[in-house]
């Protein structure tokens, strides 16, 4: 029995042992759930029960202190603002965005581009991963934004605590923005901030705070009357000296706000945090961008917080186009008064833009074809010929890619430049404007080729490049040496002509002008020129009013210095501003309706490549375009005799010759469906620029690319600039070229760079990647290729869907004297590639043979993933390589 009670004790003991174990984990889980919660329950609570103005936020309940509105600093007061240091972080904006489509996100991120500044998106994470922040001892962000602050008032402990110290060890800024709905507390704190909101007010009557750090653009001598947008407004409070009001406004009634009672006092609607409670910078605004103000404060909030980086200057350079001079049906036409009323406004407003002057468009072959008040108007306009700047339109107002013959095209040129010369016309200016962009862009060569030869064209504008919507995307470039510059438009167009029969109604060209789109242009442009029309300056003189009142604005609320130069100045300041606008990016014109409309109709897109053959060198392909020109279905591009039977074009100077210059080496397209052209250019691989290029030209192109060994290509390459008597070639062997230290001689340097980089396959394999789906690349195995090149053919023809299909058997023969396949001709005989192709050159030496393995080992291995990743069958050579390392 002494036993059977000792076994009953030991299971008691054991079991008080998994109790006490059970309470202990039990402890644990409710102590990590109880954190868990305070650390991811938002941040935001509500105000005490007592009336806000007597909320305490100071120590105990009989020592604290009310939180009164934001104070403005009075004169000759300053608080102390960390600078920022912008060394140590890219150039780079983080937006978080509550959606992809959210409308707030996408204002942010519509101005951003406008000033050409990078950013990344990213949906606001509530408890998931933060970014990548750093990168080595850099940071990757100069600035954070916000769409909704609360997401990252409310973020999870963990990612609060990273972002706080990225943004306090790099100085980086917050901006955010609160817009209250109908579930937002009337009254509460942000928990951890000592900073009252109040919300859903309606607003009126706003100001700027002279004293506010940030101003740079905004000025702030208005104040904005009247109702503000929206019942949805917030503003803040706090008694901390960290916070300083950027915008106030009045409450519409008393009653907005009960705790304070008072209507007449200015609230804060956009408040400046300078960094004194916890060493980050911020700005929030209490409602999104609908207000005009809010966009240009949001502008200055960028510069501020990123040191002045992403920030542009304070000059603006504008220059007013008047389209159609003489151009107009009878009663859209300018009479004495109107040409009167012109000179007399282009006086005024050089007053505040120092030598502002119209810039007259004319179409000589309409003069005097009005009215006789209208003509009248025409030979007083003439009679102030010094006092304009003038260019030229077509002759007869035709659209110039209309003319397939340039010396039809020159000759209309010839009769407007003989209008302009028997009437005292300057012919000098340099500058002229196609009639509805026609020929611009896309490039007509006809017209850049008269305009050079005629008038001495060296800039021009166009609303085309790369495409008329959405304008914050358009660019200028330079073609055929003339300055292509983007061209704007104002809200008037030629059926723009009485104030009160504005579409929409008048308030609709006010809003634009004032704080609108507009206006937006010029703040967001370092250059502006505006597309107006003649008829625009007749009747109610729109253009006047429209211009009078833009200049008067920004002058009243920024502190922009307007300027004007003529447009060959103008084209050099733009590209001193922009110099990597210099070189064009070619697109397809089908893709766009508007291009495709102003493009030569003895052009088409059926002319362009459906399939190319990037390379890299040495790699077999060659032999791939051979094979593939064997296809019935298939068409090659016509040899150049530069590069033989590569064109090149997407990766040097061949592309600034244009599209159409492409487009030659190419057959007229027949009527069949069946038509497929390819060209091959094996330096397209590792080009920088080829797979940004040709994916704007041939978007839905298929793309080709065959991989053998990267040392073996290596190999060939230098034995290849050893056959051609390449000096550095045959001066060094292949171990001292790919061995060479950066010290090496230049030349040197040079090679080995042609031998070894081409072979960092995932690199440039990502890069297209970039441009192009991967179910549009197709890698090959280049060993296959040489070995079984029916079977990879076999391949190639389902990859680009042909409806006919080669049996490649029947029709490749083994060449045993070449050692490879080649084309089977009549006879049984067989059609090689010539002698520079299959070439015998001693073997690689053991010691380059371990360093180039070695060398490219991570880049293999890289190559694996990516292949993997996007579908891709591994090439032999590759498996076995990956079998070496391990």
């Amino acid at each position: 029995m002494l036993w059977v009670w000792k076994s009953v004790r030991s299971l008691r003991q054991l079991e008080l042992h998994r109790l006490i174990l059970a309470l202990i984990v039990f402890s644990l889980l409710s102590m990590c759930f109880l954190a868990y919660y305070v650390s991811s329950s938002p941040k935001i609570k509500e105000a005490p029960p007592l009336p806000f103005s007597d909320c305490r936020v100071g120590g105990g309940p009989e020592g604290g202190q009310r939180a009164p509105p934001l104070v403005p600093l009075q004169a000759g007061q300053r608080r102390f603002v960390k600078a920022v240091d912008t060394s140590r972080t890219d150039p780079m904006v983080l937006v978080f965005v509550e959606s992809q489509y959210s409308q707030l996100g996408q204002e942010i991120v519509a101005i951003l581009e406008s000033s050409r500044f990078k950013y990344q998106t990213e949906i606001a994470p509530g408890k998931g991963d933060m970014p990548t922040l750093t990168d080595t001892d850099r940071g990757r962000f100069a600035l954070i934004i916000y769409e909704n602050i609360l997401k990252y008032v409310n973020l999870d402990a963990w990612n609060r605590e990273l972002l706080d110290k990225y943004c306090v060890e790099y100085g980086v800024g917050i901006i955010g923005f609160f817009k209250a709905n109908e579930n937002s507390l009337l009254s509460a704190q942000l928990k951890g901030f000592p900073l009252f909101l109040h919300s859903n007010l309606g607003l009126k009557d706003c100001s700027v705070n002279p004293k506010s750090p940030l101003l740079y653009i905004t000025k702030a001598n208005e104040v904005e009357r009247g109702i503000l947008p929206g019942d949805d407004w917030t503003v803040f409070q706090s008694n901390h000296s960290t916070y300083e009001p950027v915008l106030l406004a009045k409450t519409k009634s008393a009653e907005s706000i009960p705790q304070l009672g008072v209507s007449a006092a200015l609230h804060t609607s956009v408040v400046q945090d300078l960094g004194l409670h916890d060493g980050i910078q911020r700005v929030l605004f209490g409602n999104n961008l609908n207000f005009w103000l809010h966009k240009l404060v949001f502008v200055d909030a960028v510069s501020f917080l990123t040191g002045k980086r992403l920030s542009l200057s304070l000059d603006r350079y504008i220059l007013v186009d008047v389209d159609d001079i003489f151009v107009g049906k009878e009663g859209t036409r300018m009479k004495v008064e109107d040409v009167k009323a012109l000179l007399e406004t282009q006086n005024d407003l050089r007053a505040h833009v120092p030598n502002f002057t119209f810039n007259l468009g004319f179409s000589g072959k309409f003069f005097h074809t009005g009215t006789d008040e209208e003509d009248q108007g025409d030979d007083l306009l003439l009679s102030y010929v010094e006092e304009f700047w003038w260019f030229p339109h077509m002759w007869s107002h035709m659209q110039p890619h209309l003319f397939h013959n340039q010396t039809v095209l020159a000759e209309q040129m010839m009769l407007n430049r003989k209008f302009a010369t028997e009437h005292g016309i300057p012919t000098n200016m340099g500058y002229a404007v196609a009639p509805h962009h026609s020929g611009v862009y896309p490039v007509h060569v006809q017209l850049y080729e008269a305009w050079k030869n005629v008038w001495g064209i060296k800039v021009t504008s166009t609303e085309e490049y790369p495409h008329l919507k959405p304008a914050r995307y358009r660019r200028g470039f330079i073609h055929s040496g003339i300055s292509v510059l983007p061209r704007q438009t104002c809200g008037l167009f030629t059926h723009t002509i009485f104030y009160n029969e504005y579409p929409g109604s008048p308030k609709e060209l006010d809003k634009i002008i004032n704080g609108g789109e507009l206006f937006l242009t010029v703040l967001l442009n370092p250059i502006s020129i505006f597309m107006t029309h003649l008829s625009n300056y007749g009747n109610d003189r729109l253009g006047l009013y429209t211009f009078k009142n833009l200049i008067k604005f920004i002058q009243s609320w920024t502190n922009l210095k307007l300027q004007t130069l003529p447009p060959i100045q103008l084209a050099q300041r733009y590209f001193q501003i922009f110099p990597e606008e210099r070189d064009p990016l070619w697109q397809d014109p089908c893709e766009d309706k508007r291009h495709k409309d102003i493009w030569s109709k003895e052009k088409t897109c059926d002319r362009f490549p459906k399939l190319l053959i990037i390379g890299p060198q040495k790699t077999g392909t060659t032999a791939l375009y051979l094979f593939l020109g064997m296809h019935p279905d298939l068409t090659s591009n016509y040899p150049s005799k530069e590069t033989f039977e590569e064109i090149q074009f997407f990766n040097g100077n061949n592309y600034h010759k244009g599209i159409d210059w492409y487009m030659e080496y190419f057959p007229t397209p027949s009527n069949a469906s069946s038509d497929f052209y390819f060209e091959k250019s094996a330096n397209y691989f590792d080009s920088e620029l080829a797979g940004k290029r040709a994916a704007a030209l041939l978007p839905k192109a298929k793309i080709l690319t065959i991989l053998i060994n990267p040392a073996d290509r290596a190999y060939s390459w230098y034995q290849h600039q050893r056959a051609h008597d390449d000096p550095v070639a045959l001066k060094y062997t292949f171990h001292e070229v790919i061995t060479a230290r950066p010290d090496a001689p230049v030349k040197l340097r040079i090679l080995q760079n042609r031998c070894l980089v081409p072979g960092w396959y995932a690199t440039h394999i990502e890069r297209w990647l970039k441009y192009y789906h991967s179910n549009q690349i197709l890698v090959l195995d280049g060993q296959l290729l040489r070995t079984e090149p029916a079977f990879v053919m076999e391949k190639v023809q389902k990859f680009l869907a042909l409806t006919n299909i080669t049996n490649y058997h029947k029709i490749l023969a083994f060449d045993p004297k070449k050692g490879f396949w080649c084309q089977l001709v009549e006879g049984g005989k067989t059609k090689c590639l010539g002698k520079s192709k299959g070439r015998k050159y001693p073997e690689m030496d053991s010691d380059s043979r371990a360093f180039m393995q070695d060398y490219y080992r991570e880049h293999n291995i890289e190559l694996s993933k990516l292949l993997h990743k996007s579908g891709q069958s591994l090439p032999t050579w590759l498996r076995e390589e990956l079998q070496n390392t391990r």
